[in-house]
């Protein structure tokens, strides 16, 4: 059995002139949880829908559990579950008609205790039409319906999307209890960064359709860092160091955003530079997320930004 569950090479995909996916390249190993990150418009849901099928790519290819997205079997779809952005289900289909509905299409492995348990966990009626749900309360269905087949690849787009804090967490807490059962893959894609942080093993970054970064959460983390560097008189007119995404200049300080610059570069740049003393700042997964997607020149929105 392969150890990879799901890979693509080359995918690209056009709306018209438009570019939304730019020959993504990923090899998503088993049992993982892989965070999916970009702005919006960046191409994530273009790519899980390419990936699941969908969508036809303009080039490119992508497989799932080993077969061609372009043709997933009965067989092989059954062993993947797709909760999609906003939780689409039949509004008027009460949650106990939504169970019969979906374990029709998986009449040998849907688990009734497991289904019973997770609606229970999140203290749903069945009898309960989707209609007269909350937005958090149609994410716990969604998320239920998805895993009580027991799939070995479970692809989410979004799911946390709309949902206050304290729903998301208790979300987050049921995907990873259970989620993570022997073999299991997670694909995650969140706008939410705390989410990413919270459950991911792995990270994928997608920027306007190009995959910028692919490793492990923690690597991406050493990666990215802002390092405030302080001169006893003006700072200096050129930056040449590697890794350099962002300079910004602050009367007596230089502060500077870079990724995959160890400490020891960054200190001899200090010295061969005339810095007093140098800081890294420490970096929250979302700043490092912003600086490393942030545009080189980015206009400033507020006139008091130019100070």
């Amino acid at each position: 059995m392969s150890e990879i569950v799901l890979e693509t090479e080359g995918l690209t995909k056009y709306y018209g002139d438009s570019l939304a996916v730019d020959h993504l390249d990923l090899e998503i190993p088993r049992g993982c949880i892989c965070g999916f990150v970009g702005r919006n418009g960046a191409g994530k849901t273009t790519a899980i829908k390419l990936m699941l099928g969908l969508l036809e790519p303009t080039a490119g290819s992508s497989r799932l559990l080993g077969c061609d997205s372009s043709a997933l079997t009965p067989a092989i779809r059954q062993r993947i579950g797709y909760v999609t952005e906003g939780h689409r289900l039949f509004r008027w289909m009460s949650i106990a008609g939504l169970e019969k509905f979906q374990r029709a299409f998986f009449p040998k492995q849907w688990d009734d205790k497991f289904f019973t348990d997770m609606i229970e966990y999140f203290d749903l009626p069945k009898k309960k039409k989707i209609k007269h749900l909350s937005n958090g309360q149609r994410a716990q269905v969604s998320l239920a319906l998805a895993l009580a087949p027991n799939p070995e690849l479970l692809i989410m787009d979004d799911p946390t999307l709309g949902l206050d804090a304290a729903i998301r967490r208790q979300f987050l807490e049921g995907m990873i209890g259970l989620i993570m059962r022997e073999g299991r893959t997670v694909l995650f894609s969140s706008h939410i960064l705390g989410d990413v942080e919270r459950v991911s093993e792995r990270i994928v970054v997608i920027d306007k359709g190009i995959l910028r970064a692919y490793c492990s959460l923690e690597q991406f983390q050493e990666a990215v860092k802002k390092v405030i560097f302080t001169f006893a008189d003006s700072v200096p007119n050129e930056v040449n160091i590697d890794g350099l995404l962002h300079c910004k200049r602050i009367e007596k300080q230089l502060e500077l955003t870079l990724v995959g610059t160890d400490d020891e570069q960054i200190a001899e740049w200090a010295k061969s530079a005339g810095a007093e003393n140098h800081t890294i700042v420490k970096m929250s997964l979302e700043d490092q997320f912003i600086e490393f997607t942030a545009p080189a020149n980015q206009k400033r929105l507020f006139k008091w930004e130019e100070r």
